[in-house]
């Protein structure tokens, strides 16, 4: 991703809100929302996605309806910081399907996961293997008992 942002207009404002709201809308549906001919949206819709503000599309699954009923946010901390324990540790945690969400961060935690599993012994499992990667102070979850906002679209500003 580029440290260069993008100019976003009224235009490009409202494509972006649409596909955040529904990405299975067709390039017709978004055309005929936003008032723009087909071609004049997928030039628009083209830029943004070679500009990288869009990046693909996806559905919303629920995670209940297959039997994840348990979310943990983990936080750990490392004793070990260096370039070749980073790339390790992160391939290990990336090689981990339940881990949903993956952050390096600032404060007294050095990363945070989102776990999203079937049971406590899932978690279990996927503490095992967090923990088997070695040079790890801590590690804490923190179960989820309801999910209240989760998904929400970002904030689109008109900046151009």
């Amino acid at each position: 991703m580029s440290d260069h942002v993008l100019k976003i207009d009224a235009i490009d404002k409202a494509i972006l809100d649409c596909v955040q709201a529904d990405g299975a809308l067709s390039q017709r549906e978004v055309a005929d929302r936003v008032g723009l001919s087909q071609n004049a949206c997928w030039r628009r819709m083209q830029r943004l996605t070679q500009a990288g503000v869009i990046e693909g599309a996806t559905a919303r699954v629920n995670a209940r309806a297959l039997g994840l009923d348990l979310t943990v946010m983990v936080f750990v901390k490392t004793r070990n910081h260096s370039p070749d324990w980073s790339s390790r540790f992160r391939r290990k945690v990336e090689a981990i399907p339940e881990i949903t969400e993956f952050h390096r961060i600032g404060g007294e935690w050095d990363y945070f996961l989102k776990v999203v599993t079937t049971s406590m012994s899932g978690y279990d499992s996927v503490y095992q293997q967090l923990i088997a990667a070695g040079d790890l102070e801590t590690v804490t979850g923190h179960f989820s008992m309801e999910t209240i906002l989760e998904g929400r679209p970002l904030r689109v500003r008109v900046t151009g």
